[in-house]
């Protein structure tokens, strides 16, 4: 397991960090961060581990039998995620974001020659212990229409999407 950044302009995630660590959550150092994210500081998911969780949180119940999500239906569930209407303003794209990981994301897939729509799940909300949590710091984000970045002190994951941004304060 890689340790937190003992820089003394960090020194005050420190405490927050291995407070957050002893909960559960997993560290990823910022350049394993930007790793999961492709290399891209204008994205925000760490997609391979998102990717894993709908894999394994989402199965089709269908005549007695389990059926796997299609792999284009896991994109498109990822995809709608990306796809947050920002330009229709803050408040209908918080809406959004929480319609999709409240409720799911119904998407069309036939299974035996039916084709019907199926929910497919971001969070396990009754199983804590199916997601997966992780924490990083410095998590530098492109932000948009513009060059400069935005770098949270602390970012909390939960299957691989950005939940929690934590300031610190200098001590």
């Amino acid at each position: 397991m890689q340790t937190p950044s003992f820089k003394e302009d960090h020194i005050s995630q420190i405490p927050a960090l291995q407070f957050l660590i002893k909960l559960g959550y997993e560290y990823l150092t910022p350049a394993e961060a930007l790793k999961l994210r492709g290399d891209k500081t204008s994205a925000v998911l760490l997609e391979p581990i998102l990717r894993r969780q709908l894999e394994k949180l989402n199965a089709i119940e269908y005549r007695g039998k389990r059926y796997a999500f299609s792999g284009n239906n896991i994109q498109a569930g990822i995809q709608a995620l990306k796809d947050v209407p920002v330009q229709e303003g803050y408040i209908h794209a918080s809406e959004y974001v929480y319609d999709l990981l409240t409720l799911g994301k119904a998407l069309e897939q036939s299974i035996e020659g039916d084709k019907k729509s199926w929910t497919l799940r971001y969070i396990d909300w009754e199983r804590r212990e199916n997601n997966v949590f992780h924490v990083t710091e410095e998590f530098s984000v492109l932000r948009s229409k513009s060059n400069e970045h935005y770098r949270p002190d602390i970012v909390l994951f939960v299957n691989g999407i950005p939940f929690v941004v934590i300031e610190c304060k200098r001590p």
